[in-house]
């Protein structure tokens, strides 16, 4: 039987019977591009995607007939909710390469570190609360916190990362008002979407004010091991201790997306109710997913392969710096991202992307509206691009095209307020202070690829 579209008599019949919090339920962006981008002649700048081709398919077949030999009852039954013990020791081995050393038994295995997120909201959070998250932040967890009906405060980012200043002045401005904040949500590490990492001195602070605050904070690290330059910093959880920092990680960008496996530290009393949560939610994580990882990590050099991937996306990094310096006007301004997947572009002010988006889809290229990472309508000038899910070639092509439609745009705006516009041959590179107000140009030579 053929789809159709939700009709108005569609809405009216079923409206009455949604849940009030249904209400401030938000799609999330990567989702309503991903039929879009699936099409094979649209090049995708907008998915956080890994590139999975750089898996052997002969070492994922051998790898599967190895668990269908050995393990094959149980990896097609249920599992406990907290994981499987050899999956739960590979995420050991994974969070010691990066300074944090925890017991298995402290670790919860989960479908993806999407559902971390989603877990820590639906323990913590009541209607109305106050939740702190970045600006920009992590477009897949908008919809989260709209769902649970969260009040989100978010603290402008720089270069450095999250403006712990302002957070903490924030936190002043809460408390006088009789609001306390259940958590503080941050992407410290190469940030999803804006690309930039906080520094030291502000992870020390950040940890600091959550002990004092007794404020737990969520730890969104899906990319520390992709470093592409630069020296790694330590986790916040490595700094606290596991104390009030609760953390997030995943197999996603280090092995597979599909293979749909994240996990989370956290205290043990927070660690608990996340546990409890999770059983109503889908009683395990897949055990096929978990075997599979335990037999990789016994018989392959996990690090060797993050050593590949992590060369291959600094390439592709390098390639996109030069073309957005190639291709878009000099109003522009970018970040320079030492790792992660993603490069946050902002373009002069009357440039609307989530209006540029549709003008693209026509030239067969998307990426990420810089809305879709704020709860406030901010944003409305930005985009973020992604470059670990196409190869250069294609990268080059894609922002040629968003180029394209960009240019189309600053031609249109001079000629209907007689503005000339920037002098197209002196294009340069340069890196921002990603959608803050009045924020700093730091200007830099433009990267070639390869060059060090």
């Amino acid at each position: 039987m053929p789809s159709r579209r939700t009709t108005a008599g569609d809405i009216e019949r079923y409206a009455g019977l949604f849940a009030r919090r249904t209400h401030g339920m938000t799609s999330s962006a990567m989702r309503d591009l991903m039929a879009v981008t699936n099409r094979p002649e649209v090049i995708s700048l907008a998915g956080g995607l890994p590139d999975t081709s750089t898996f052997p398919p002969e070492l994922f077949s051998s790898l599967m007939s190895k668990v269908g030999a050995t393990s094959s009852a149980q990896a097609l039954q249920y599992g406990p909710t907290e994981g499987l013990p050899e999956a739960r020791d590979c995420i050991v081995q994974v969070m010691a390469a990066e300074g944090m050393h925890v017991e298995a038994d402290d670790l919860l295995v989960t479908t993806g570190g999407q559902q971390v997120i989603d877990l820590v909201a639906r323990t913590l959070i009541d209607p109305g609360d106050v939740v702190i998250a970045e600006a920009p932040t992590y477009p897949g967890a908008v919809p989260v916190f709209a769902s649970f009906q969260a009040d989100v405060v978010q603290i402008e980012l720089d270069a450095d990362g999250l403006r712990v200043d302002l957070m903490e002045s924030t936190l002043d401005r809460l408390q006088t008002e009789g609001r306390r904040p259940k958590f503080i949500y941050t992407v410290p590490s190469f940030q999803n979407p804006a690309g930039v990492t906080l520094s030291l001195e502000r992870r020390q602070a950040l940890v600091r004010i959550a002990k004092e605050r007794q404020l737990i904070v969520l730890e969104d690290n899906p990319y520390g091991l992709l470093r592409y330059e630069g020296d790694a910093q330590p986790t916040l959880f490595a700094l606290d201790g596991g104390e009030y920092v609760t953390y997030l990680g995943t197999f996603s960008k280090i092995l597979s997306p599909g293979l749909r496996l994240g996990w989370c530290a956290a205290p043990r009393p927070v660690l608990e109710r996340l546990n409890a949560a999770n059983a109503a939610a889908d009683l395990c994580s897949a055990p096929l997913a978990q075997y599979f990882v335990g037999a990789y990590f016994r018989e392959h050099d996990w690090r060797s392969y993050v050593r590949t991937l992590s060369e291959v996306y600094r390439r592709r990094r390098d390639t996109m710096l030069d073309a957005l310096a190639e291709h878009l006007p000099r109003e522009a301004s970018w970040t320079h991202p030492q790792g992660g997947l993603f490069i946050w572009a902002t373009l002069p002010d009357y440039i609307d992307t989530t209006d540029l988006l549709a003008r693209a889809l026509r030239e067969n290229v998307a990426f990420v509206p810089g809305r879709a990472a704020f709860l406030d309508g901010r944003g409305g000038s930005s985009m973020r691009l992604n470059f670990s899910g196409v190869g250069e070639d294609e990268i080059r092509e894609g922002v040629a095209r968003i180029g394209k439609v960009v240019r189309e745009q600053v031609a249109l705006y001079s000629t209907l307020t007689g503005a000339v516009p920037a002098d197209p041959t002196a294009r340069h590179a340069r890196t921002a202070e990603p959608d803050a107000p009045g924020a700093t140009v730091h200007e830099f030579r433009a990267r070639r690829a390869g060059d060090r």
